[in-house]
């Protein structure tokens, strides 16, 4: 019996606040990543797409990488070491209001009590953080802060203390009569707070360099029987801080590269700890066939790392034909899962379709430029845009 092969680490993006069919509502990406990490052996991907309120599925294969710091890695400006366990510092909102507050704070005990979390310290802010809301005119979500000072000094604090991750509650606003969050929890809206969200953690990853995520604090929504299976784990409980306690948990730590004399080598690839793993190993990216405009696709693209562009229909129309990309297209994340085992096992994609396409040519190549299939070896020694 062969052996299995490496794991071939792979990135999958699912863009925040646009809508996705897939991936658009909390959680609802589980499935796929839990796919795409078996068929890949290491998947990176970000918050929003492991994150399910009070749902979570915990996987050593799966790398919980914040959307700035994954933007980051994919150019390889960061490297990623995995670690067995963290101690996530919990920072709350001084705009929650002390029962709410509280509900947090219990849920931090559960995941202690039940789940075997370090958690600690936690810290209020000193001034309400101010979170607003918008929709921009192509109905993505976006947000703003009123204080993002209160929030970084808050960070500092924690970091301080002892924190090795942090864990924000924010209070976002309420609106259960809005038509939008009619539409949302019916299946046909975007997430309002997906937006708003990420610009609290990229600030604080950007300003801190350790792992953070964000849950929002709101009170429970009435009762809907008519609510659409996507949306029922925003619904379940008072808060959604857990899938935020137990990914940050293990999230790796995030290592600046270019420095002279970092203290974890060049290792490539997962392995003991103070291994790296750096963008020279991505073997392959999964993103939405529309969506792919985003900096941590376009910089593997760049070095002809494998797109794998699936069907997941969001607002956004940003598709390799609008960007000149090649890409590997899949109808589902199923078939994405398979090409990703394919470019593991070292099967040329191209060859599980049909037809085949060009035939192969006798001739031997001459120079830079051929019509033969590819891609071959440039002779200036540079990397071809294309791949098998």
């Amino acid at each position: 019996m062969s052996a299995s092969p490496p794991p071939l680490p792979t990135l999958l993006v699912i863009p925040t606040g646009v809508g996705c069919s897939l991936g658009g509502y909390a959680g609802d990406g589980l499935p796929a990543a839990r796919l795409l990490a078996a068929a890949s052996g290491c998947l990176i991907t970000h918050p929003n797409v492991m994150n399910g309120a009070a749902l979570y599925w915990s996987d050593r294969r799966i790398q919980y990488v914040e959307g700035w710091a994954l933007d980051r890695f994919a150019a390889g400006e960061l490297a990623l070491a995995p670690v067995a366990g963290r101690r996530v510092g919990l920072l709350l909102d001084a705009g929650i209001e002390p029962e709410l507050r509280q509900r947090q704070i219990q849920a931090a005990e559960a995941c202690r009590a039940s789940l075997g979390l370090a958690i600690g310290p936690v810290l209020i802010s000193d001034e309400p953080l101010g979170v607003g809301l918008s929709l921009g005119s192509s109905g993505a979500s976006w947000g703003c802060l009123e204080r993002p000072d209160a929030l970084l000094r808050a960070g500092e604090k924690l970091v301080l203390a002892g924190a090795s991750a942090i864990a924000v509650v924010a209070r976002f606003p309420d609106d259960p009569d809005s038509e939008a969050l009619a539409a949302y929890r019916h299946g046909a809206g975007v997430d309002g707070l997906a937006g708003a969200e990420a610009v609290i953690s990229h600030l604080l990853v950007r300003h801190l360099g350790i792992p953070c995520a964000h849950a929002p604090a709101l009170q429970p929504l009435p009762m809907d029987p008519d609510l659409d299976p996507r949306a029922a784990a925003e619904e379940l409980g008072h808060t959604f801080l857990p899938c935020v306690l137990v990914g940050l948990s293990r999230a790796p730590d995030l290592v600046p590269l270019g420095r002279a004399g970092h203290p974890y080598g060049d290792g490539i690839g997962l392995g003991p700890a103070g291994t790296l793993l750096t963008a020279a190993a991505i073997g392959a990216v999964v993103a939405p066939a529309g969506a792919l405009g985003g900096e941590a696709v376009l910089a593997c693209a760049e070095r002809g790392i494998p797109v794998i562009a699936v069907h997941n229909p969001c607002l956004l129309e940003v598709s390799a034909e609008a960007l000149g990309l090649e890409v590997l297209a899949a109808a589902s994340y199923a078939e994405a899962a398979g090409l990703v085992l394919a470019l593991r096992e070292g099967i040329d994609p191209g060859v599980l379709r049909r037809p085949l396409g060009e035939r192969l040519s006798a001739g031997r190549p001459s120079g830079g430029d051929w019509p033969l299939p590819g891609p071959w070896p440039r002779w200036d020694g540079r990397r071809n845009h294309r791949w098998c």
